[in-house]
């Protein structure tokens, strides 16, 4: 993405950045794919036969693609490299040294080993952001436990506030800690490199899935430390605004979410034509609404199952209440408004022809930033990192393949 403003072409917010990305599945990749996105060069460690995990999980795309590895892999070019090696792990130490920001979720001391880890890297290169993502921190009883997302939606809270009051504790349907994590960490990796504009040195940036699954529980959480117990757990339900939450229409499941006592009465009077609920003293306010919860939502589901979604969400609209569908996964990627904002794109591929690749979610100056490069089929980007970054000649690099380094 380039844009001219006043005759000069603006890049994208990062170039010029390089990351080093030594970690492996989820959260740490994504936030290297963050980086990616606003224009920094990513290069992604793999080792030089299996690849990073991912790329065995999921639906295969092409030989070495899957796509829950491309989910978190744009924008990236791939470099394989055995770092069990003396010559591999020199190699990574090297790129490092010529990189401005390190992400890593090695197991504790993993990095040390490699002569990886930031107290040695720092000292060679001061200027250095370096990320470390890990399941528990690197300084408590657990810093050798390794961290999984399922394991820490668990150990969080999270499953014990997901899904309805009728059911047993339940997971996200994606790894919303492994994800969120990658957000957090993108966010003190920028900090860090703002802050290294102002002092010339570096940060040790540290994640940990356990800290990020525990601050995901938000309101929820600090409801739990005032009652002294679990709040209930209300599904699709709001646990304080009502109603607010999915309804089954006549024909399929809509999202009503009346936030305001004047938006609960045009909602009784406009919507499901019953003036008397917004009159009823017991429903006047949001708190009142609380109190009666159970006598008013079978109310208004007995209401809205009469009528169908279109009409519903014809009226619920021109009354100002926000309403949706609640469409499936494919049906939502595949709607006129995720074709309008361009959020997935297809890009070439070598093996599969093409492939469907999320685009960012950023726009900036109102342009979203652009897929520059699909995934990477494993070792894509080998040759050409060893060359321009190190300074190969192809005689070191088909040596380095002999070997088995590469």
């Amino acid at each position: 993405m380039t844009e001219s403003i006043q005759g000069e072409a603006r890049a994208l917010p990062l170039t010029g950045i390089r990351v080093l990305d030594l970690s492996r599945v989820l959260a740490g990749p994504s936030c290297a794919m963050v980086l990616a996105d606003l224009g920094a060069e990513v290069i992604k460690v793999e080792h030089p036969l299996r690849g990073d995990d991912t790329r065995d999980w999921g639906s295969r795309i092409g030989r070495t693609e899957t796509c829950y590895y491309n989910s978190v892999n744009r924008n990236k070019r791939s470099l394989t490299l055995d770092l069990q090696t003396e010559q591999g792990a020199r190699l990574a130490r090297d790129l490092a040294l010529k990189s401005d920001v390190v992400i890593e979720n090695f197991k504790l001391g993993g990095t040390r080993k490699f002569g990886l880890d930031y107290e040695t890297l720092s000292r060679a290169h001061p200027s250095l952001v370096y990320c470390s993502i890990s399941g528990y921190g690197s300084g408590g009883p657990e810093a050798a436990r390794p961290g999984y997302d399922l394991v820490i939606q668990g150990e969080s809270g999270l499953m014990a506030l997901n899904g309805e009051a009728t059911q047993p504790p339940l997971k996200f349907g994606v790894a919303v800690v492994d994800l969120v994590t990658g957000m957090y960490a993108t966010q003190a990796v920028l900090a860090a490199l703002f802050d290294r504009q102002r002092s010339g040195q570096g940060r040790h940036v540290e994640m940990a899935l356990f800290d990020c699954g525990v601050a995901i529980t938000s309101y929820y959480g600090l409801e739990a430390l005032l009652a002294g117990e679990d709040p209930p757990r209300y599904g699709n339900a709001h646990p304080s605004i009502i109603p607010y939450g999915v309804f089954d229409a006549q024909d399929g499941p809509i999202v009503v979410t009346v936030g305001t006592n004047a938006q609960f009465e045009r909602f009784c009077r406009d919507v499901i034509e019953r003036p008397d609920l917004a009159g009823d003293d017991r429903f006047r306010t949001n708190v009142l609404r609380g109190k009666h919860r159970d006598v008013l939502i079978a109310q208004l589901t007995g209401e809205l199952a009469k009528r169908p979604r279109a009409v519903l969400l014809e009226r619920l609209a021109a009354a100002g209440i926000p309403c949706g569908e609640v469409m499936g996964l494919h049906e939502a990627l595949t709607s006129p408004r995720a074709v309008a904002a361009q959020l997935v794109t297809e890009q070439p591929h070598p093996f599969a022809k093409t492939e469907h690749v999320l685009a960012p979610p950023y726009r900036l100056d109102g342009e979203r930033l652009p897929v520059r490069r699909a995934p990477p089929v494993l070792g894509e980007g080998t040759e050409d990192v060893l060359r321009s970054v190190l300074g190969l000649d192809g005689d070191a690099i088909d040596r380095l393949k002999a070997d088995g380094i590469v």
